[in-house]
């Protein structure tokens, strides 16, 4: 960074206040928290994380240096949550993503379910087809077999899973038949997701990076690894 572009030294003093105003007043709502999820809380934490992440710039910006600090964000990374407390209907939106590391495999399968099922309802095209195309192998099989199955059996299907992800959301009344169907995944707000689990192969690679050596002494008693993690 040029020095003319460098924050001043009262600029950085000035941040150090902010956090400073910030620290109390996020105390000042835990001490006052009306519940678990006490929406003032949850303001008050963004307002502390905001002002601690400016001052950490401003500071290494003007003086080379860094805080020991590390505020987290919210909960695998989603705004404050400000859905209905009570919802009376919730939504599960789920991604899961696949390689297709198998063809012949995934063929096979599918050629093996068209032949046997003999299933009127599956698509004649598509079922002719599906022993030589990749398109059509996907279509029987997702037609023949639940998501979930082929999540556990994916490596039947000649597939690898990737990353995948899963929220549910909440809502005061229930959708109307058919009001999403055109575009199911638009309308989702992030503040009335209620939770959401992410699996994904970069949270491995994290926990490499931070312990590069995995192996434990087979003298060791088993719970102490176990606080180890805890801490």
């Amino acid at each position: 960074m040029s020095d003319a572009a460098q924050p001043t030294a009262a600029e950085v003093r000035a941040a150090a206040e902010a956090v400073k105003a910030a620290l109390d007043r996020h105390l000042a709502a835990v001490e006052r928290r009306l519940g678990e999820d006490d929406p003032a809380v949850y303001e008050a934490f963004n307002e502390l994380a905001a002002a601690a992440e400016e001052y950490d710039e401003l500071l290494y910006d003007r003086y080379d240096e860094v805080t020991p600090f590390e505020i987290p964000g919210g909960d695998d990374g989603l705004p404050p949550y400000t859905g209905p407390q009570e919802p009376n209907a919730l939504s599960v939106l789920i991604r899961r993503d696949y390689a297709v590391v198998e063809p012949q495999r995934l063929l096979a399968q599918a050629g093996r379910v068209a032949d046997l099922d003999g299933d009127p309802d599956i698509d004649t095209e598509s079922a002719t087809g599906a022993g030589s195309s990749v398109h059509a192998a996907l279509g029987v099989l997702f037609g023949e077999f639940e998501p979930d199955e082929i999540a556990s059996r994916h490596k039947e299907f000649g597939l690898e899973e990737g990353d995948s992800t899963l929220w549910v959301t909440a809502a005061d009344e229930p959708s109307e038949p058919g009001e999403w169907l055109e575009a199911p995944f638009d309308q989702t707000d992030p503040q009335q997701v209620v939770c959401r689990f992410d699996v994904s192969a970069v949270f491995d690679d994290e926990l490499d990076e931070d312990d590069p050596d995995p192996e434990v002494d087979d003298d060791v008693e088993l719970d102490e690894p176990l606080e180890e993690a805890e801490r």
